[in-house]
């Protein structure tokens, strides 16, 4: 059975070259723990995502520790006055309906704070592990 988690952080990651660094360091610690991330939406001061195990020894909590402490250590690098917030909001979507309505809450966050008019149109938005249209239309 999945039970994905909803975590939004607040940071400053916007420029296009951190967002693809963060999305390695992502793909990389959801790869070596047996999840996948059906969305994820970086935003200015933010980011969301939904991480879902693929297997009975998925650890949620540990990928997102790891994920944590690699980015974290980039920021201690690139960007000292930024840091990790430090606990994450965290929610267990345990019914496919509400799992579609959480993916779109995450798409339309862009739309919702002005930065496009629609989710189609912001980069910073995809998937790790699935199809995005597949999510969207049900078939995850």
């Amino acid at each position: 059975m999945k039970f994905p988690l909803l975590l939004p952080y607040a940071l400053k990651i916007t420029p296009t070259d951190v967002v693809r660094h963060f999305l390695n360091i992502l793909s990389s610690v959801v790869n070596e723990r047996n999840c996948i991330v059906p969305v994820y939406c970086f935003m200015p001061d933010h980011q969301h995502m939904i991480l879902t195990g693929t297997t009975g020894d998925s650890n949620i909590l540990e990928t997102m520790a790891g994920y944590k402490q690699k980015t974290g250590y980039w920021f201690s690098k690139n960007s000292p006055e930024i840091s990790w917030q430090k606990d994450f909001f965290d929610h267990i979507i345990r019914k496919e309906t509400d799992l579609q309505k959480q993916v779109f809450y995450i798409l339309e966050n862009p739309v919702r704070k002005g930065l496009v008019s629609s989710w189609e149109e912001y980069p910073a938005k995809g998937s790790i592990g699935c199809n995005l249209e597949d999510v969207l239309n049900g078939n995850f």
